[in-house]
């Protein structure tokens, strides 16, 4: 890694000009259990309807996720939920109207990865934007763009990058579990983890990540 600088937002930035993302080991983090959290979509059908419902009452739906690094074997590592032993999905969730998309995001990883769901014993570092997906019709892909025929797209999700501190309590609920991931597996890795997980890689690539050793 080249020499750091501060940038105007007291940002640590390197020579070539990318912002410095440190990463801390997993071992400095503690994981625990809570109660269940109960999910509305039994099946693909269910959740289709229900998002047709919900867009005829509130119209485009906003979901929020993060993309949170750890360090595990020297390499970079992104956590995800894994619902009933089965699909992946990065923490986060649905705005609810008028909510903003930092203090939503805040919302969802307290109530999936913090003892309590106000928030108020931990504190989250919502950084940039990396990327947004579309999902243009009431279909199951979701895409990274939006053409100009889209004109009613029927929900856009938007990923934020989440700084973790050098240590940090998650505490999930007991019917998901918190797995790191080795950012080299994920990678194009379309069939296990779908398109939007898969594409994180690349969206990090505009960053340096620097491996602190504890």
């Amino acid at each position: 890694m080249g020499d750091i600088h501060m940038g105007a937002e007291a940002e640590a930035i390197t020579d070539d000009g990318r912002k410095r993302v440190d990463i801390y080991p997993l071992s400095c983090y503690y994981f625990g259990s809570k109660e269940a959290i109960f999910f509305k979509d039994e099946t693909l059908y269910d959740r289709i309807n229900r998002m047709k419902s919900n867009y005829a009452a509130y119209g485009l739906r906003t979901s929020v996720e993060a993309v949170i690094l750890v360090e595990l074997f020297k390499h970079p590592h992104l956590l995800l939920l894994q619902v009933r032993n089965s699909f992946f999905k990065l923490p986060g969730g649905r705005l609810r109207p008028g909510e903003s998309d930092i203090v939503g995001l805040k919302r969802k990883l307290s109530r999936k990865l913090s003892a309590t769901e106000d928030g108020y014993e931990t504190e989250w570092e919502v950084g940039d934007c990396l990327g947004m997906w579309w999902r243009h019709d009431f279909e199951t892909l979701m895409y990274p763009y939006l053409p100009p025929n889209a004109k009613k797209p029927k929900e856009c999700t938007k990923l934020f990058l989440v700084r973790l501190p050098e240590s940090r309590k998650f505490i999930v609920p007991k019917n998901m579990k918190l797995l790191a991931v080795p950012l080299r597996q994920v990678h194009e890795n379309h069939k296990t983890y779908g398109p939007v997980i898969s594409g994180v890689p690349q969206l990090l690539s505009k960053f340096s990540i620097n491996i602190v050793d504890i």
